[in-house]
């Protein structure tokens, strides 16, 4: 029966229950799991994504545009640190990072239905961020320009619903980072 409501665009009460560990409703995890997917089929373009005013999602310019927005942020890659910002989608030490980083992504959005998973992963992300000298400021706008991207990237799939969706998911998971952070 619920698959038949579904096919009529009715939801099902399950998809409207919300899981404690994540705070997220089984739709929301779904919608951005699905979206996701449309990140996650070019990870070093993805990663590049973020860091460049590209609409096309892709991981290098993810991190282009985060550079562009924090130049001061570029110190922290000695690999390439002192790249142009306009040489950095082709180099390769670049791209590896933006890979890793959609990597890493991965495995949090495909844990979202095992939240002890997704929590091992974000705390050693975070440990490992936090031995490097990171701080809670800078992962917040990291979080700002991944919702940039994402909005940009997902055009007119961007409704209401999945933004709602990704601001509770990122919210969840940088909490946890930020605990890291304060302990």
């Amino acid at each position: 029966m619920g698959t038949f409501l579904r096919f009529l665009g009715i939801s099902s009460s399950d998809d409207n229950r919300v899981d404690e560990a994540t705070g997220l409703t089984e739709r929301q995890k779904k919608l951005v799991q699905n979206t996701w997917a449309v990140v996650r089929k070019d990870e070093v373009a993805s990663g590049i994504a973020v860091m460049t005013t590209s609409l096309r999602l892709d991981s290098t310019k993810f991190f282009c545009r985060f550079f562009k927005k924090y130049p001061e942020y570029q110190r922290y890659f000695p690999a390439f640190k002192d790249t142009p910002l306009n040489e950095l989608p082709a180099n390769k030490r670049f791209q590896a990072h933006c890979a890793s980083v959609i990597t890493a992504l991965n495995n949090v959005i495909d844990s979202l239905h095992d939240p002890a998973l997704m929590e091992a992963s974000l705390i050693s992300l975070a440990e490992r961020h936090k031995n490097r000298g990171q701080t809670k400021e800078e992962f917040q706008n990291l979080k700002e320009v991944m919702l940039e991207v994402l909005r940009q990237a997902l055009g007119k799939q961007y409704t209401p619903e999945v933004a709602e969706a990704w601001s509770k998911t990122l919210d969840g998971l940088f909490t946890k980072i930020y605990q890291v952070f304060a302990s």
